[in-house]
């Protein structure tokens, strides 16, 4: 991890085990995850096609924090400013 995050010139942040405060993005999709399939889903049951017909819905959902955009858009607007 030390040498990935010298090449991209950031740092990398480890949270404790069961710290769930500490991974609050992280915890709040998985909540949203969770409205698709329910704790104790087997993911050997679940098709390919199903996981990303919930990728692609919680990718186009807007989103509070992303002052009602989509996490889809904000991403393609950033990387299409960055390429310019």
């Amino acid at each position: 991890h030390e040498k990935l995050a010298e090449q991209l010139e950031t740092k990398v942040y480890f949270a404790h085990p069961y710290a769930s405060w500490e991974r609050g993005l992280n915890e709040n999709t998985n909540g949203l995850i969770r409205q698709y399939f329910v704790k104790g889903s087997s993911f050997e049951e679940i098709r390919g096609e199903e996981v990303e017909a919930v990728m692609n819905n919680l990718n186009h959902r807007p989103r509070k924090t992303l002052n009602y955009d989509t996490p889809h858009a904000v991403f393609f607007h950033n990387n299409k400013r960055e390429a310019a």
